[in-house]
């Protein structure tokens, strides 16, 4: 199904810079207040390959700046081109949300672009059209993929984690740690055998999207532009690939964070409203004796339900509510939202747009705000299981919005694919 391939990444000479100076987040989630420092911390930061300094220059801009800037980069050496294509192996050690050190390992490759239609590359989530307008700016200007998309795939046998732990253990191409405070390890594999290996194994495989998909239908949009139609070619126009990172899924390191729910537009529910408005639902009470307590009260009494429809409720009043009935093999995201944010709070699909709910990803500081005033009542959820990840889109759905984050991100700037 998927087509994978190795090639020759440009990369910042570790000599010539300091990594962690250069390495940028995701463009998506860089504040339009932090540009200007991120532009100023280092003369070669990576932002300055994806963003314009003030986002006020960002619509009318058209990233020419970009191709002058590689170039100069590339004459300077401050990039290099390795001499032989490869994998590249990417180890990233970080701190859980429980505090616990973890490890999860991926690596970077070029993917064969499929159109949706085929059920090959899999969305979880739609796009819009202002992002996808913006990225191709870039991509028509610098005819490189500067940052890359995150694939997850599926192997719960972990029959991949040895090859590339073997790669990451035995050598490291560079180490640095993100403004993130994540450690990233970056090997290369170029051994035929086991390159040949990691290429077979996706060969009857999907994959499905983890975070990237404004830049993969822009990728798209791009290798149909430069082939003059619509469904790729044979492969041998640079187009038709895109810079990916894969990821398993189900290894203990992939971690798919629950994204909370803060209800701003409606009051605090009566005994009496929770128990007619949530029929068949069970519930528990559980004595809160601040905000530092909620997490590891959530990880007691919330976490082992999550073979359940779940949730707790927190109204700062010092009691959180364990809500949980069976799981019926619908997503539990759906239904919450029909029947606890639209069925209890009375807030349907155009008062949630309207501003009546937020979107924390963390309970603890979800919980201090609360007690600071903002918002009536936290609900708090449980992650979204690969499972229910790989089986949306395997039925050609898409998960709600706000549905899961994957963490830790991935930073820009630990190499590069240029089509020249």
């Amino acid at each position: 199904m998927s087509e994978i391939k190795p090639f020759a990444a440009l990369r910042y000479d570790p000599a010539r810079v300091a990594l962690s100076r250069v390495l940028a987040p995701p463009y998506d989630v860089i504040a339009a207040e932090d540009r200007a420092g991120m532009f100023d911390r280092d003369p070669h930061n990576a932002i300055r390959l994806e963003l314009t300094r003030d986002i006020a220059e960002q619509q009318s801009t058209d990233y020419a700046v970009i191709p002058r800037t590689l170039e100069e980069w590339i004459a300077s050496g401050v990039l290099v081109r390795d001499s032989a294509p490869a994998l590249y192996p990417l180890r990233q050690r970080f701190s859980a949300p429980d505090g616990a050190s973890t490890v999860r390992d991926g690596f970077f490759a070029l993917l064969r672009l499929e159109d949706y239609g085929r059920r090959i590359v899999r969305p979880h989530e739609r796009t819009l059209l202002g992002p996808k307008a913006d990225r191709l700016k870039v991509l028509r200007a610098a005819r490189a993929n500067l940052s890359p998309v995150f694939l997850l795939y599926e192997d719960r046998e972990q029959e991949l984690s040895p090859l590339l732990a073997g790669s990451l253990d035995a050598e490291r191409l560079v180490e640095a740690d993100d403004a993130a405070g994540i450690s990233a390890r970056l090997a290369r594999l170029e051994d035929p055998e086991r390159v040949a290996a990691l290429c077979d194994f996706f060969a009857d495989r999907p994959l499905v999207i983890a975070d990237g998909h404004h830049r993969y239908e822009t990728a798209l949009t791009y290798r149909n532009e430069a082939l003059g139609r619509e469904g790729g070619g044979d492969g041998s126009d640079p187009s038709e690939w895109l810079l990916v990172y894969l990821a398993n899924a189900f290894a203990k390191g992939s971690l798919l964070l629950p994204i909370h729910r803060l209800i701003l537009a409606q009051g605090v529910p009566s005994q009496k409203a929770w128990q007619q408005r949530l029929p068949g639902w069970s519930e528990r009470r559980i004595a809160v004796e601040s905000a530092e307590a909620i997490p590891d009260l959530l990880a007691e009494h919330l976490a082992p339900l999550a073979d359940r429809h779940a949730f707790a409720a927190d109204d700062a009043s010092g009691t959180l509510r364990i809500f949980s009935r069976p799981a019926d093999g619908e997503l539990g995201i759906r239904v919450v939202h029909r029947e606890v944010i639209a069925g209890v709070f009375g807030l349907d699909e155009a008062a949630v747009e309207a501003g009546g709910l937020d979107y924390p990803k963390s309970a603890l500081q979800t919980a201090h705000d609360l007690r600071g005033g903002r918002g009536s009542v936290a609900l708090y959820l449980n992650p979204l299981p690969a499972d229910d990840v790989f089986r949306v889109t395997e039925a050609g759905d898409v998960l709600p919005q706000k549905s899961t984050f994957f963490f830790p991100k991935l930073p820009t700037g630990l190499l590069f694919r240029t089509f020249a």
